[in-house]
């Protein structure tokens, strides 16, 4: 009898802190500004203009051969 109660309470309390970490997420993800979001987005497009012009200039050695 005893351990359905520690069972009981176990669960409660563990759906409390599931759903407390739920909220934390959700209010951790909409408080933060959206320059730091804008900045993230843009990530995958800032280094295309660096691969282009390593694409564009030949290496050194390439250039010694041929």
């Amino acid at each position: 009898m005893a351990i359905e109660n520690l069972f009981d309470s176990a669960s409660s309390v563990m759906t409390v802190v599931s759903f407390t970490t739920f909220v934390g997420i959700l209010w951790w993800t909409f408080s933060r500004s959206n320059s730091d979001f804008d900045a993230a987005a843009r990530l995958p497009f800032d280094d295309e203009a660096l691969d282009y012009a390593a694409e564009a200039a030949p290496a050194q050695g390439e250039r010694n051969h041929g």
